[in-house]
């Protein structure tokens, strides 16, 4: 059983809870998933079975696509609906749709965020959410994500609004949820998440724990899986013939191609089927070597 099972996670479920729920559905140990998604948050969650579980660094790398609700006037201390209170101020005078498309455009781009404290970045070899449990000071280090498209979606009350962000590998909504609503002068929040798409995964590609269970029972899984190629969609392809086929399946370094690739690293394919992900060799340009070969 190889490929990928496009989930569509339900809240109140943790990532990890959805990769064991599978694992008893299909009666497999081969499983993982590709990104971590909040518990209180639903969405894209493409899990990886069998071959496909050695693309899941290549995977959780790629772009993804969510619609949020950013709160003004409260803030809490994990920065969703989910922590208590730890500042409040009165809106009254909502913002304009000018004035929060303008402070948007701000956030396009090469930008620097502090992880919140309710988070599963380490420090020391410490998760943050231990130190936030304990009530341990930590210094937080400042990590640069990109924002790639951040676009205002309407307003849904007198003080809250939803947003679409692209963005990148490591980009913490909550936080930028919360620094839109300083820049508009108000402490906020964000009060919901949903991931509509990973890399080219989207919310029309996904199946429910219900579909998995039915496929299971009719032994019909084929049908709702998707093939590892939709998870290197952003990576660049080569394709072998098929005495290059059995080098690459053996993992051997390879003279670089003259149609040099456009990404690094990039993916060898033979009639359709990945035969292993390569890049240029770091101690020698003239070489490729494999990364992950799916013998």
């Amino acid at each position: 059983m190889d490929g990928i099972i496009p989930l569509w996670k339900p809240k109140g479920f943790t990532s990890h809870d959805c990769v064991i729920k599978i694992r008893k559905l299909l009666r497999t140990k081969k499983a993982g998933h590709t990104g971590t998604l909040d518990p209180e948050a639903e969405g894209v969650l493409p899990i990886c079975l069998g071959k496909a579980t050695k693309i899941v660094p290549f995977l959780t790398e790629t772009t993804k696509t969510y619609v949020a609700e950013v709160s003004l006037g409260t803030a809490t201390e994990t920065e969703d609906a989910t922590g208590h209170v730890v500042e409040q101020r009165p809106v009254n005078n909502r913002p304009s749709q000018q004035e929060v498309e303008a402070v948007l455009s701000s956030f396009t781009g090469d930008i620097t965020q502090i992880p919140p404290m309710y988070s599963a970045v380490k420090v020391n070899g410490k998760k943050l959410y231990e130190y936030a449990r304990a009530n341990q000071p930590v210094e937080r280090p400042e990590r640069t994500i990109t924002i790639i498209k951040l676009d205002f979606l309407g307003f849904t009350g007198e003080s809250s609004f939803r947003i679409r962000v692209i963005c990148s590998k490591g980009t913490y909504i909550r936080t930028l949820c919360v620094d839109i609503g300083k820049q508009l002068g108000y402490p906020a929040h964000m009060s919901d998440l949903t991931r509509t798409a990973t890399g080219s995964i989207e919310k029309q590609d996904t199946v429910t724990f219900q579909d998995i269970a039915n496929a299971a029972e009719k032994k019909e899984i084929e049908k709702i899986l998707l093939p590892i190629t939709r998870g290197l969609t952003h990576l660049d392809s080569i394709i072998v013939d098929g005495k290059m086929k059995e080098r690459v399946l053996f993992g051997q370094k390879l003279a670089k191609p003259d149609n040099k690739p456009k990404t690094d690293p990039f993916v060898m394919m033979y009639q359709g089927q990945v035969l292993a992900i390569y890049q240029i060799h770091p101690e020698n340009d003239k070489q490729i070597k494999p990364v992950r070969v799916f013998s």
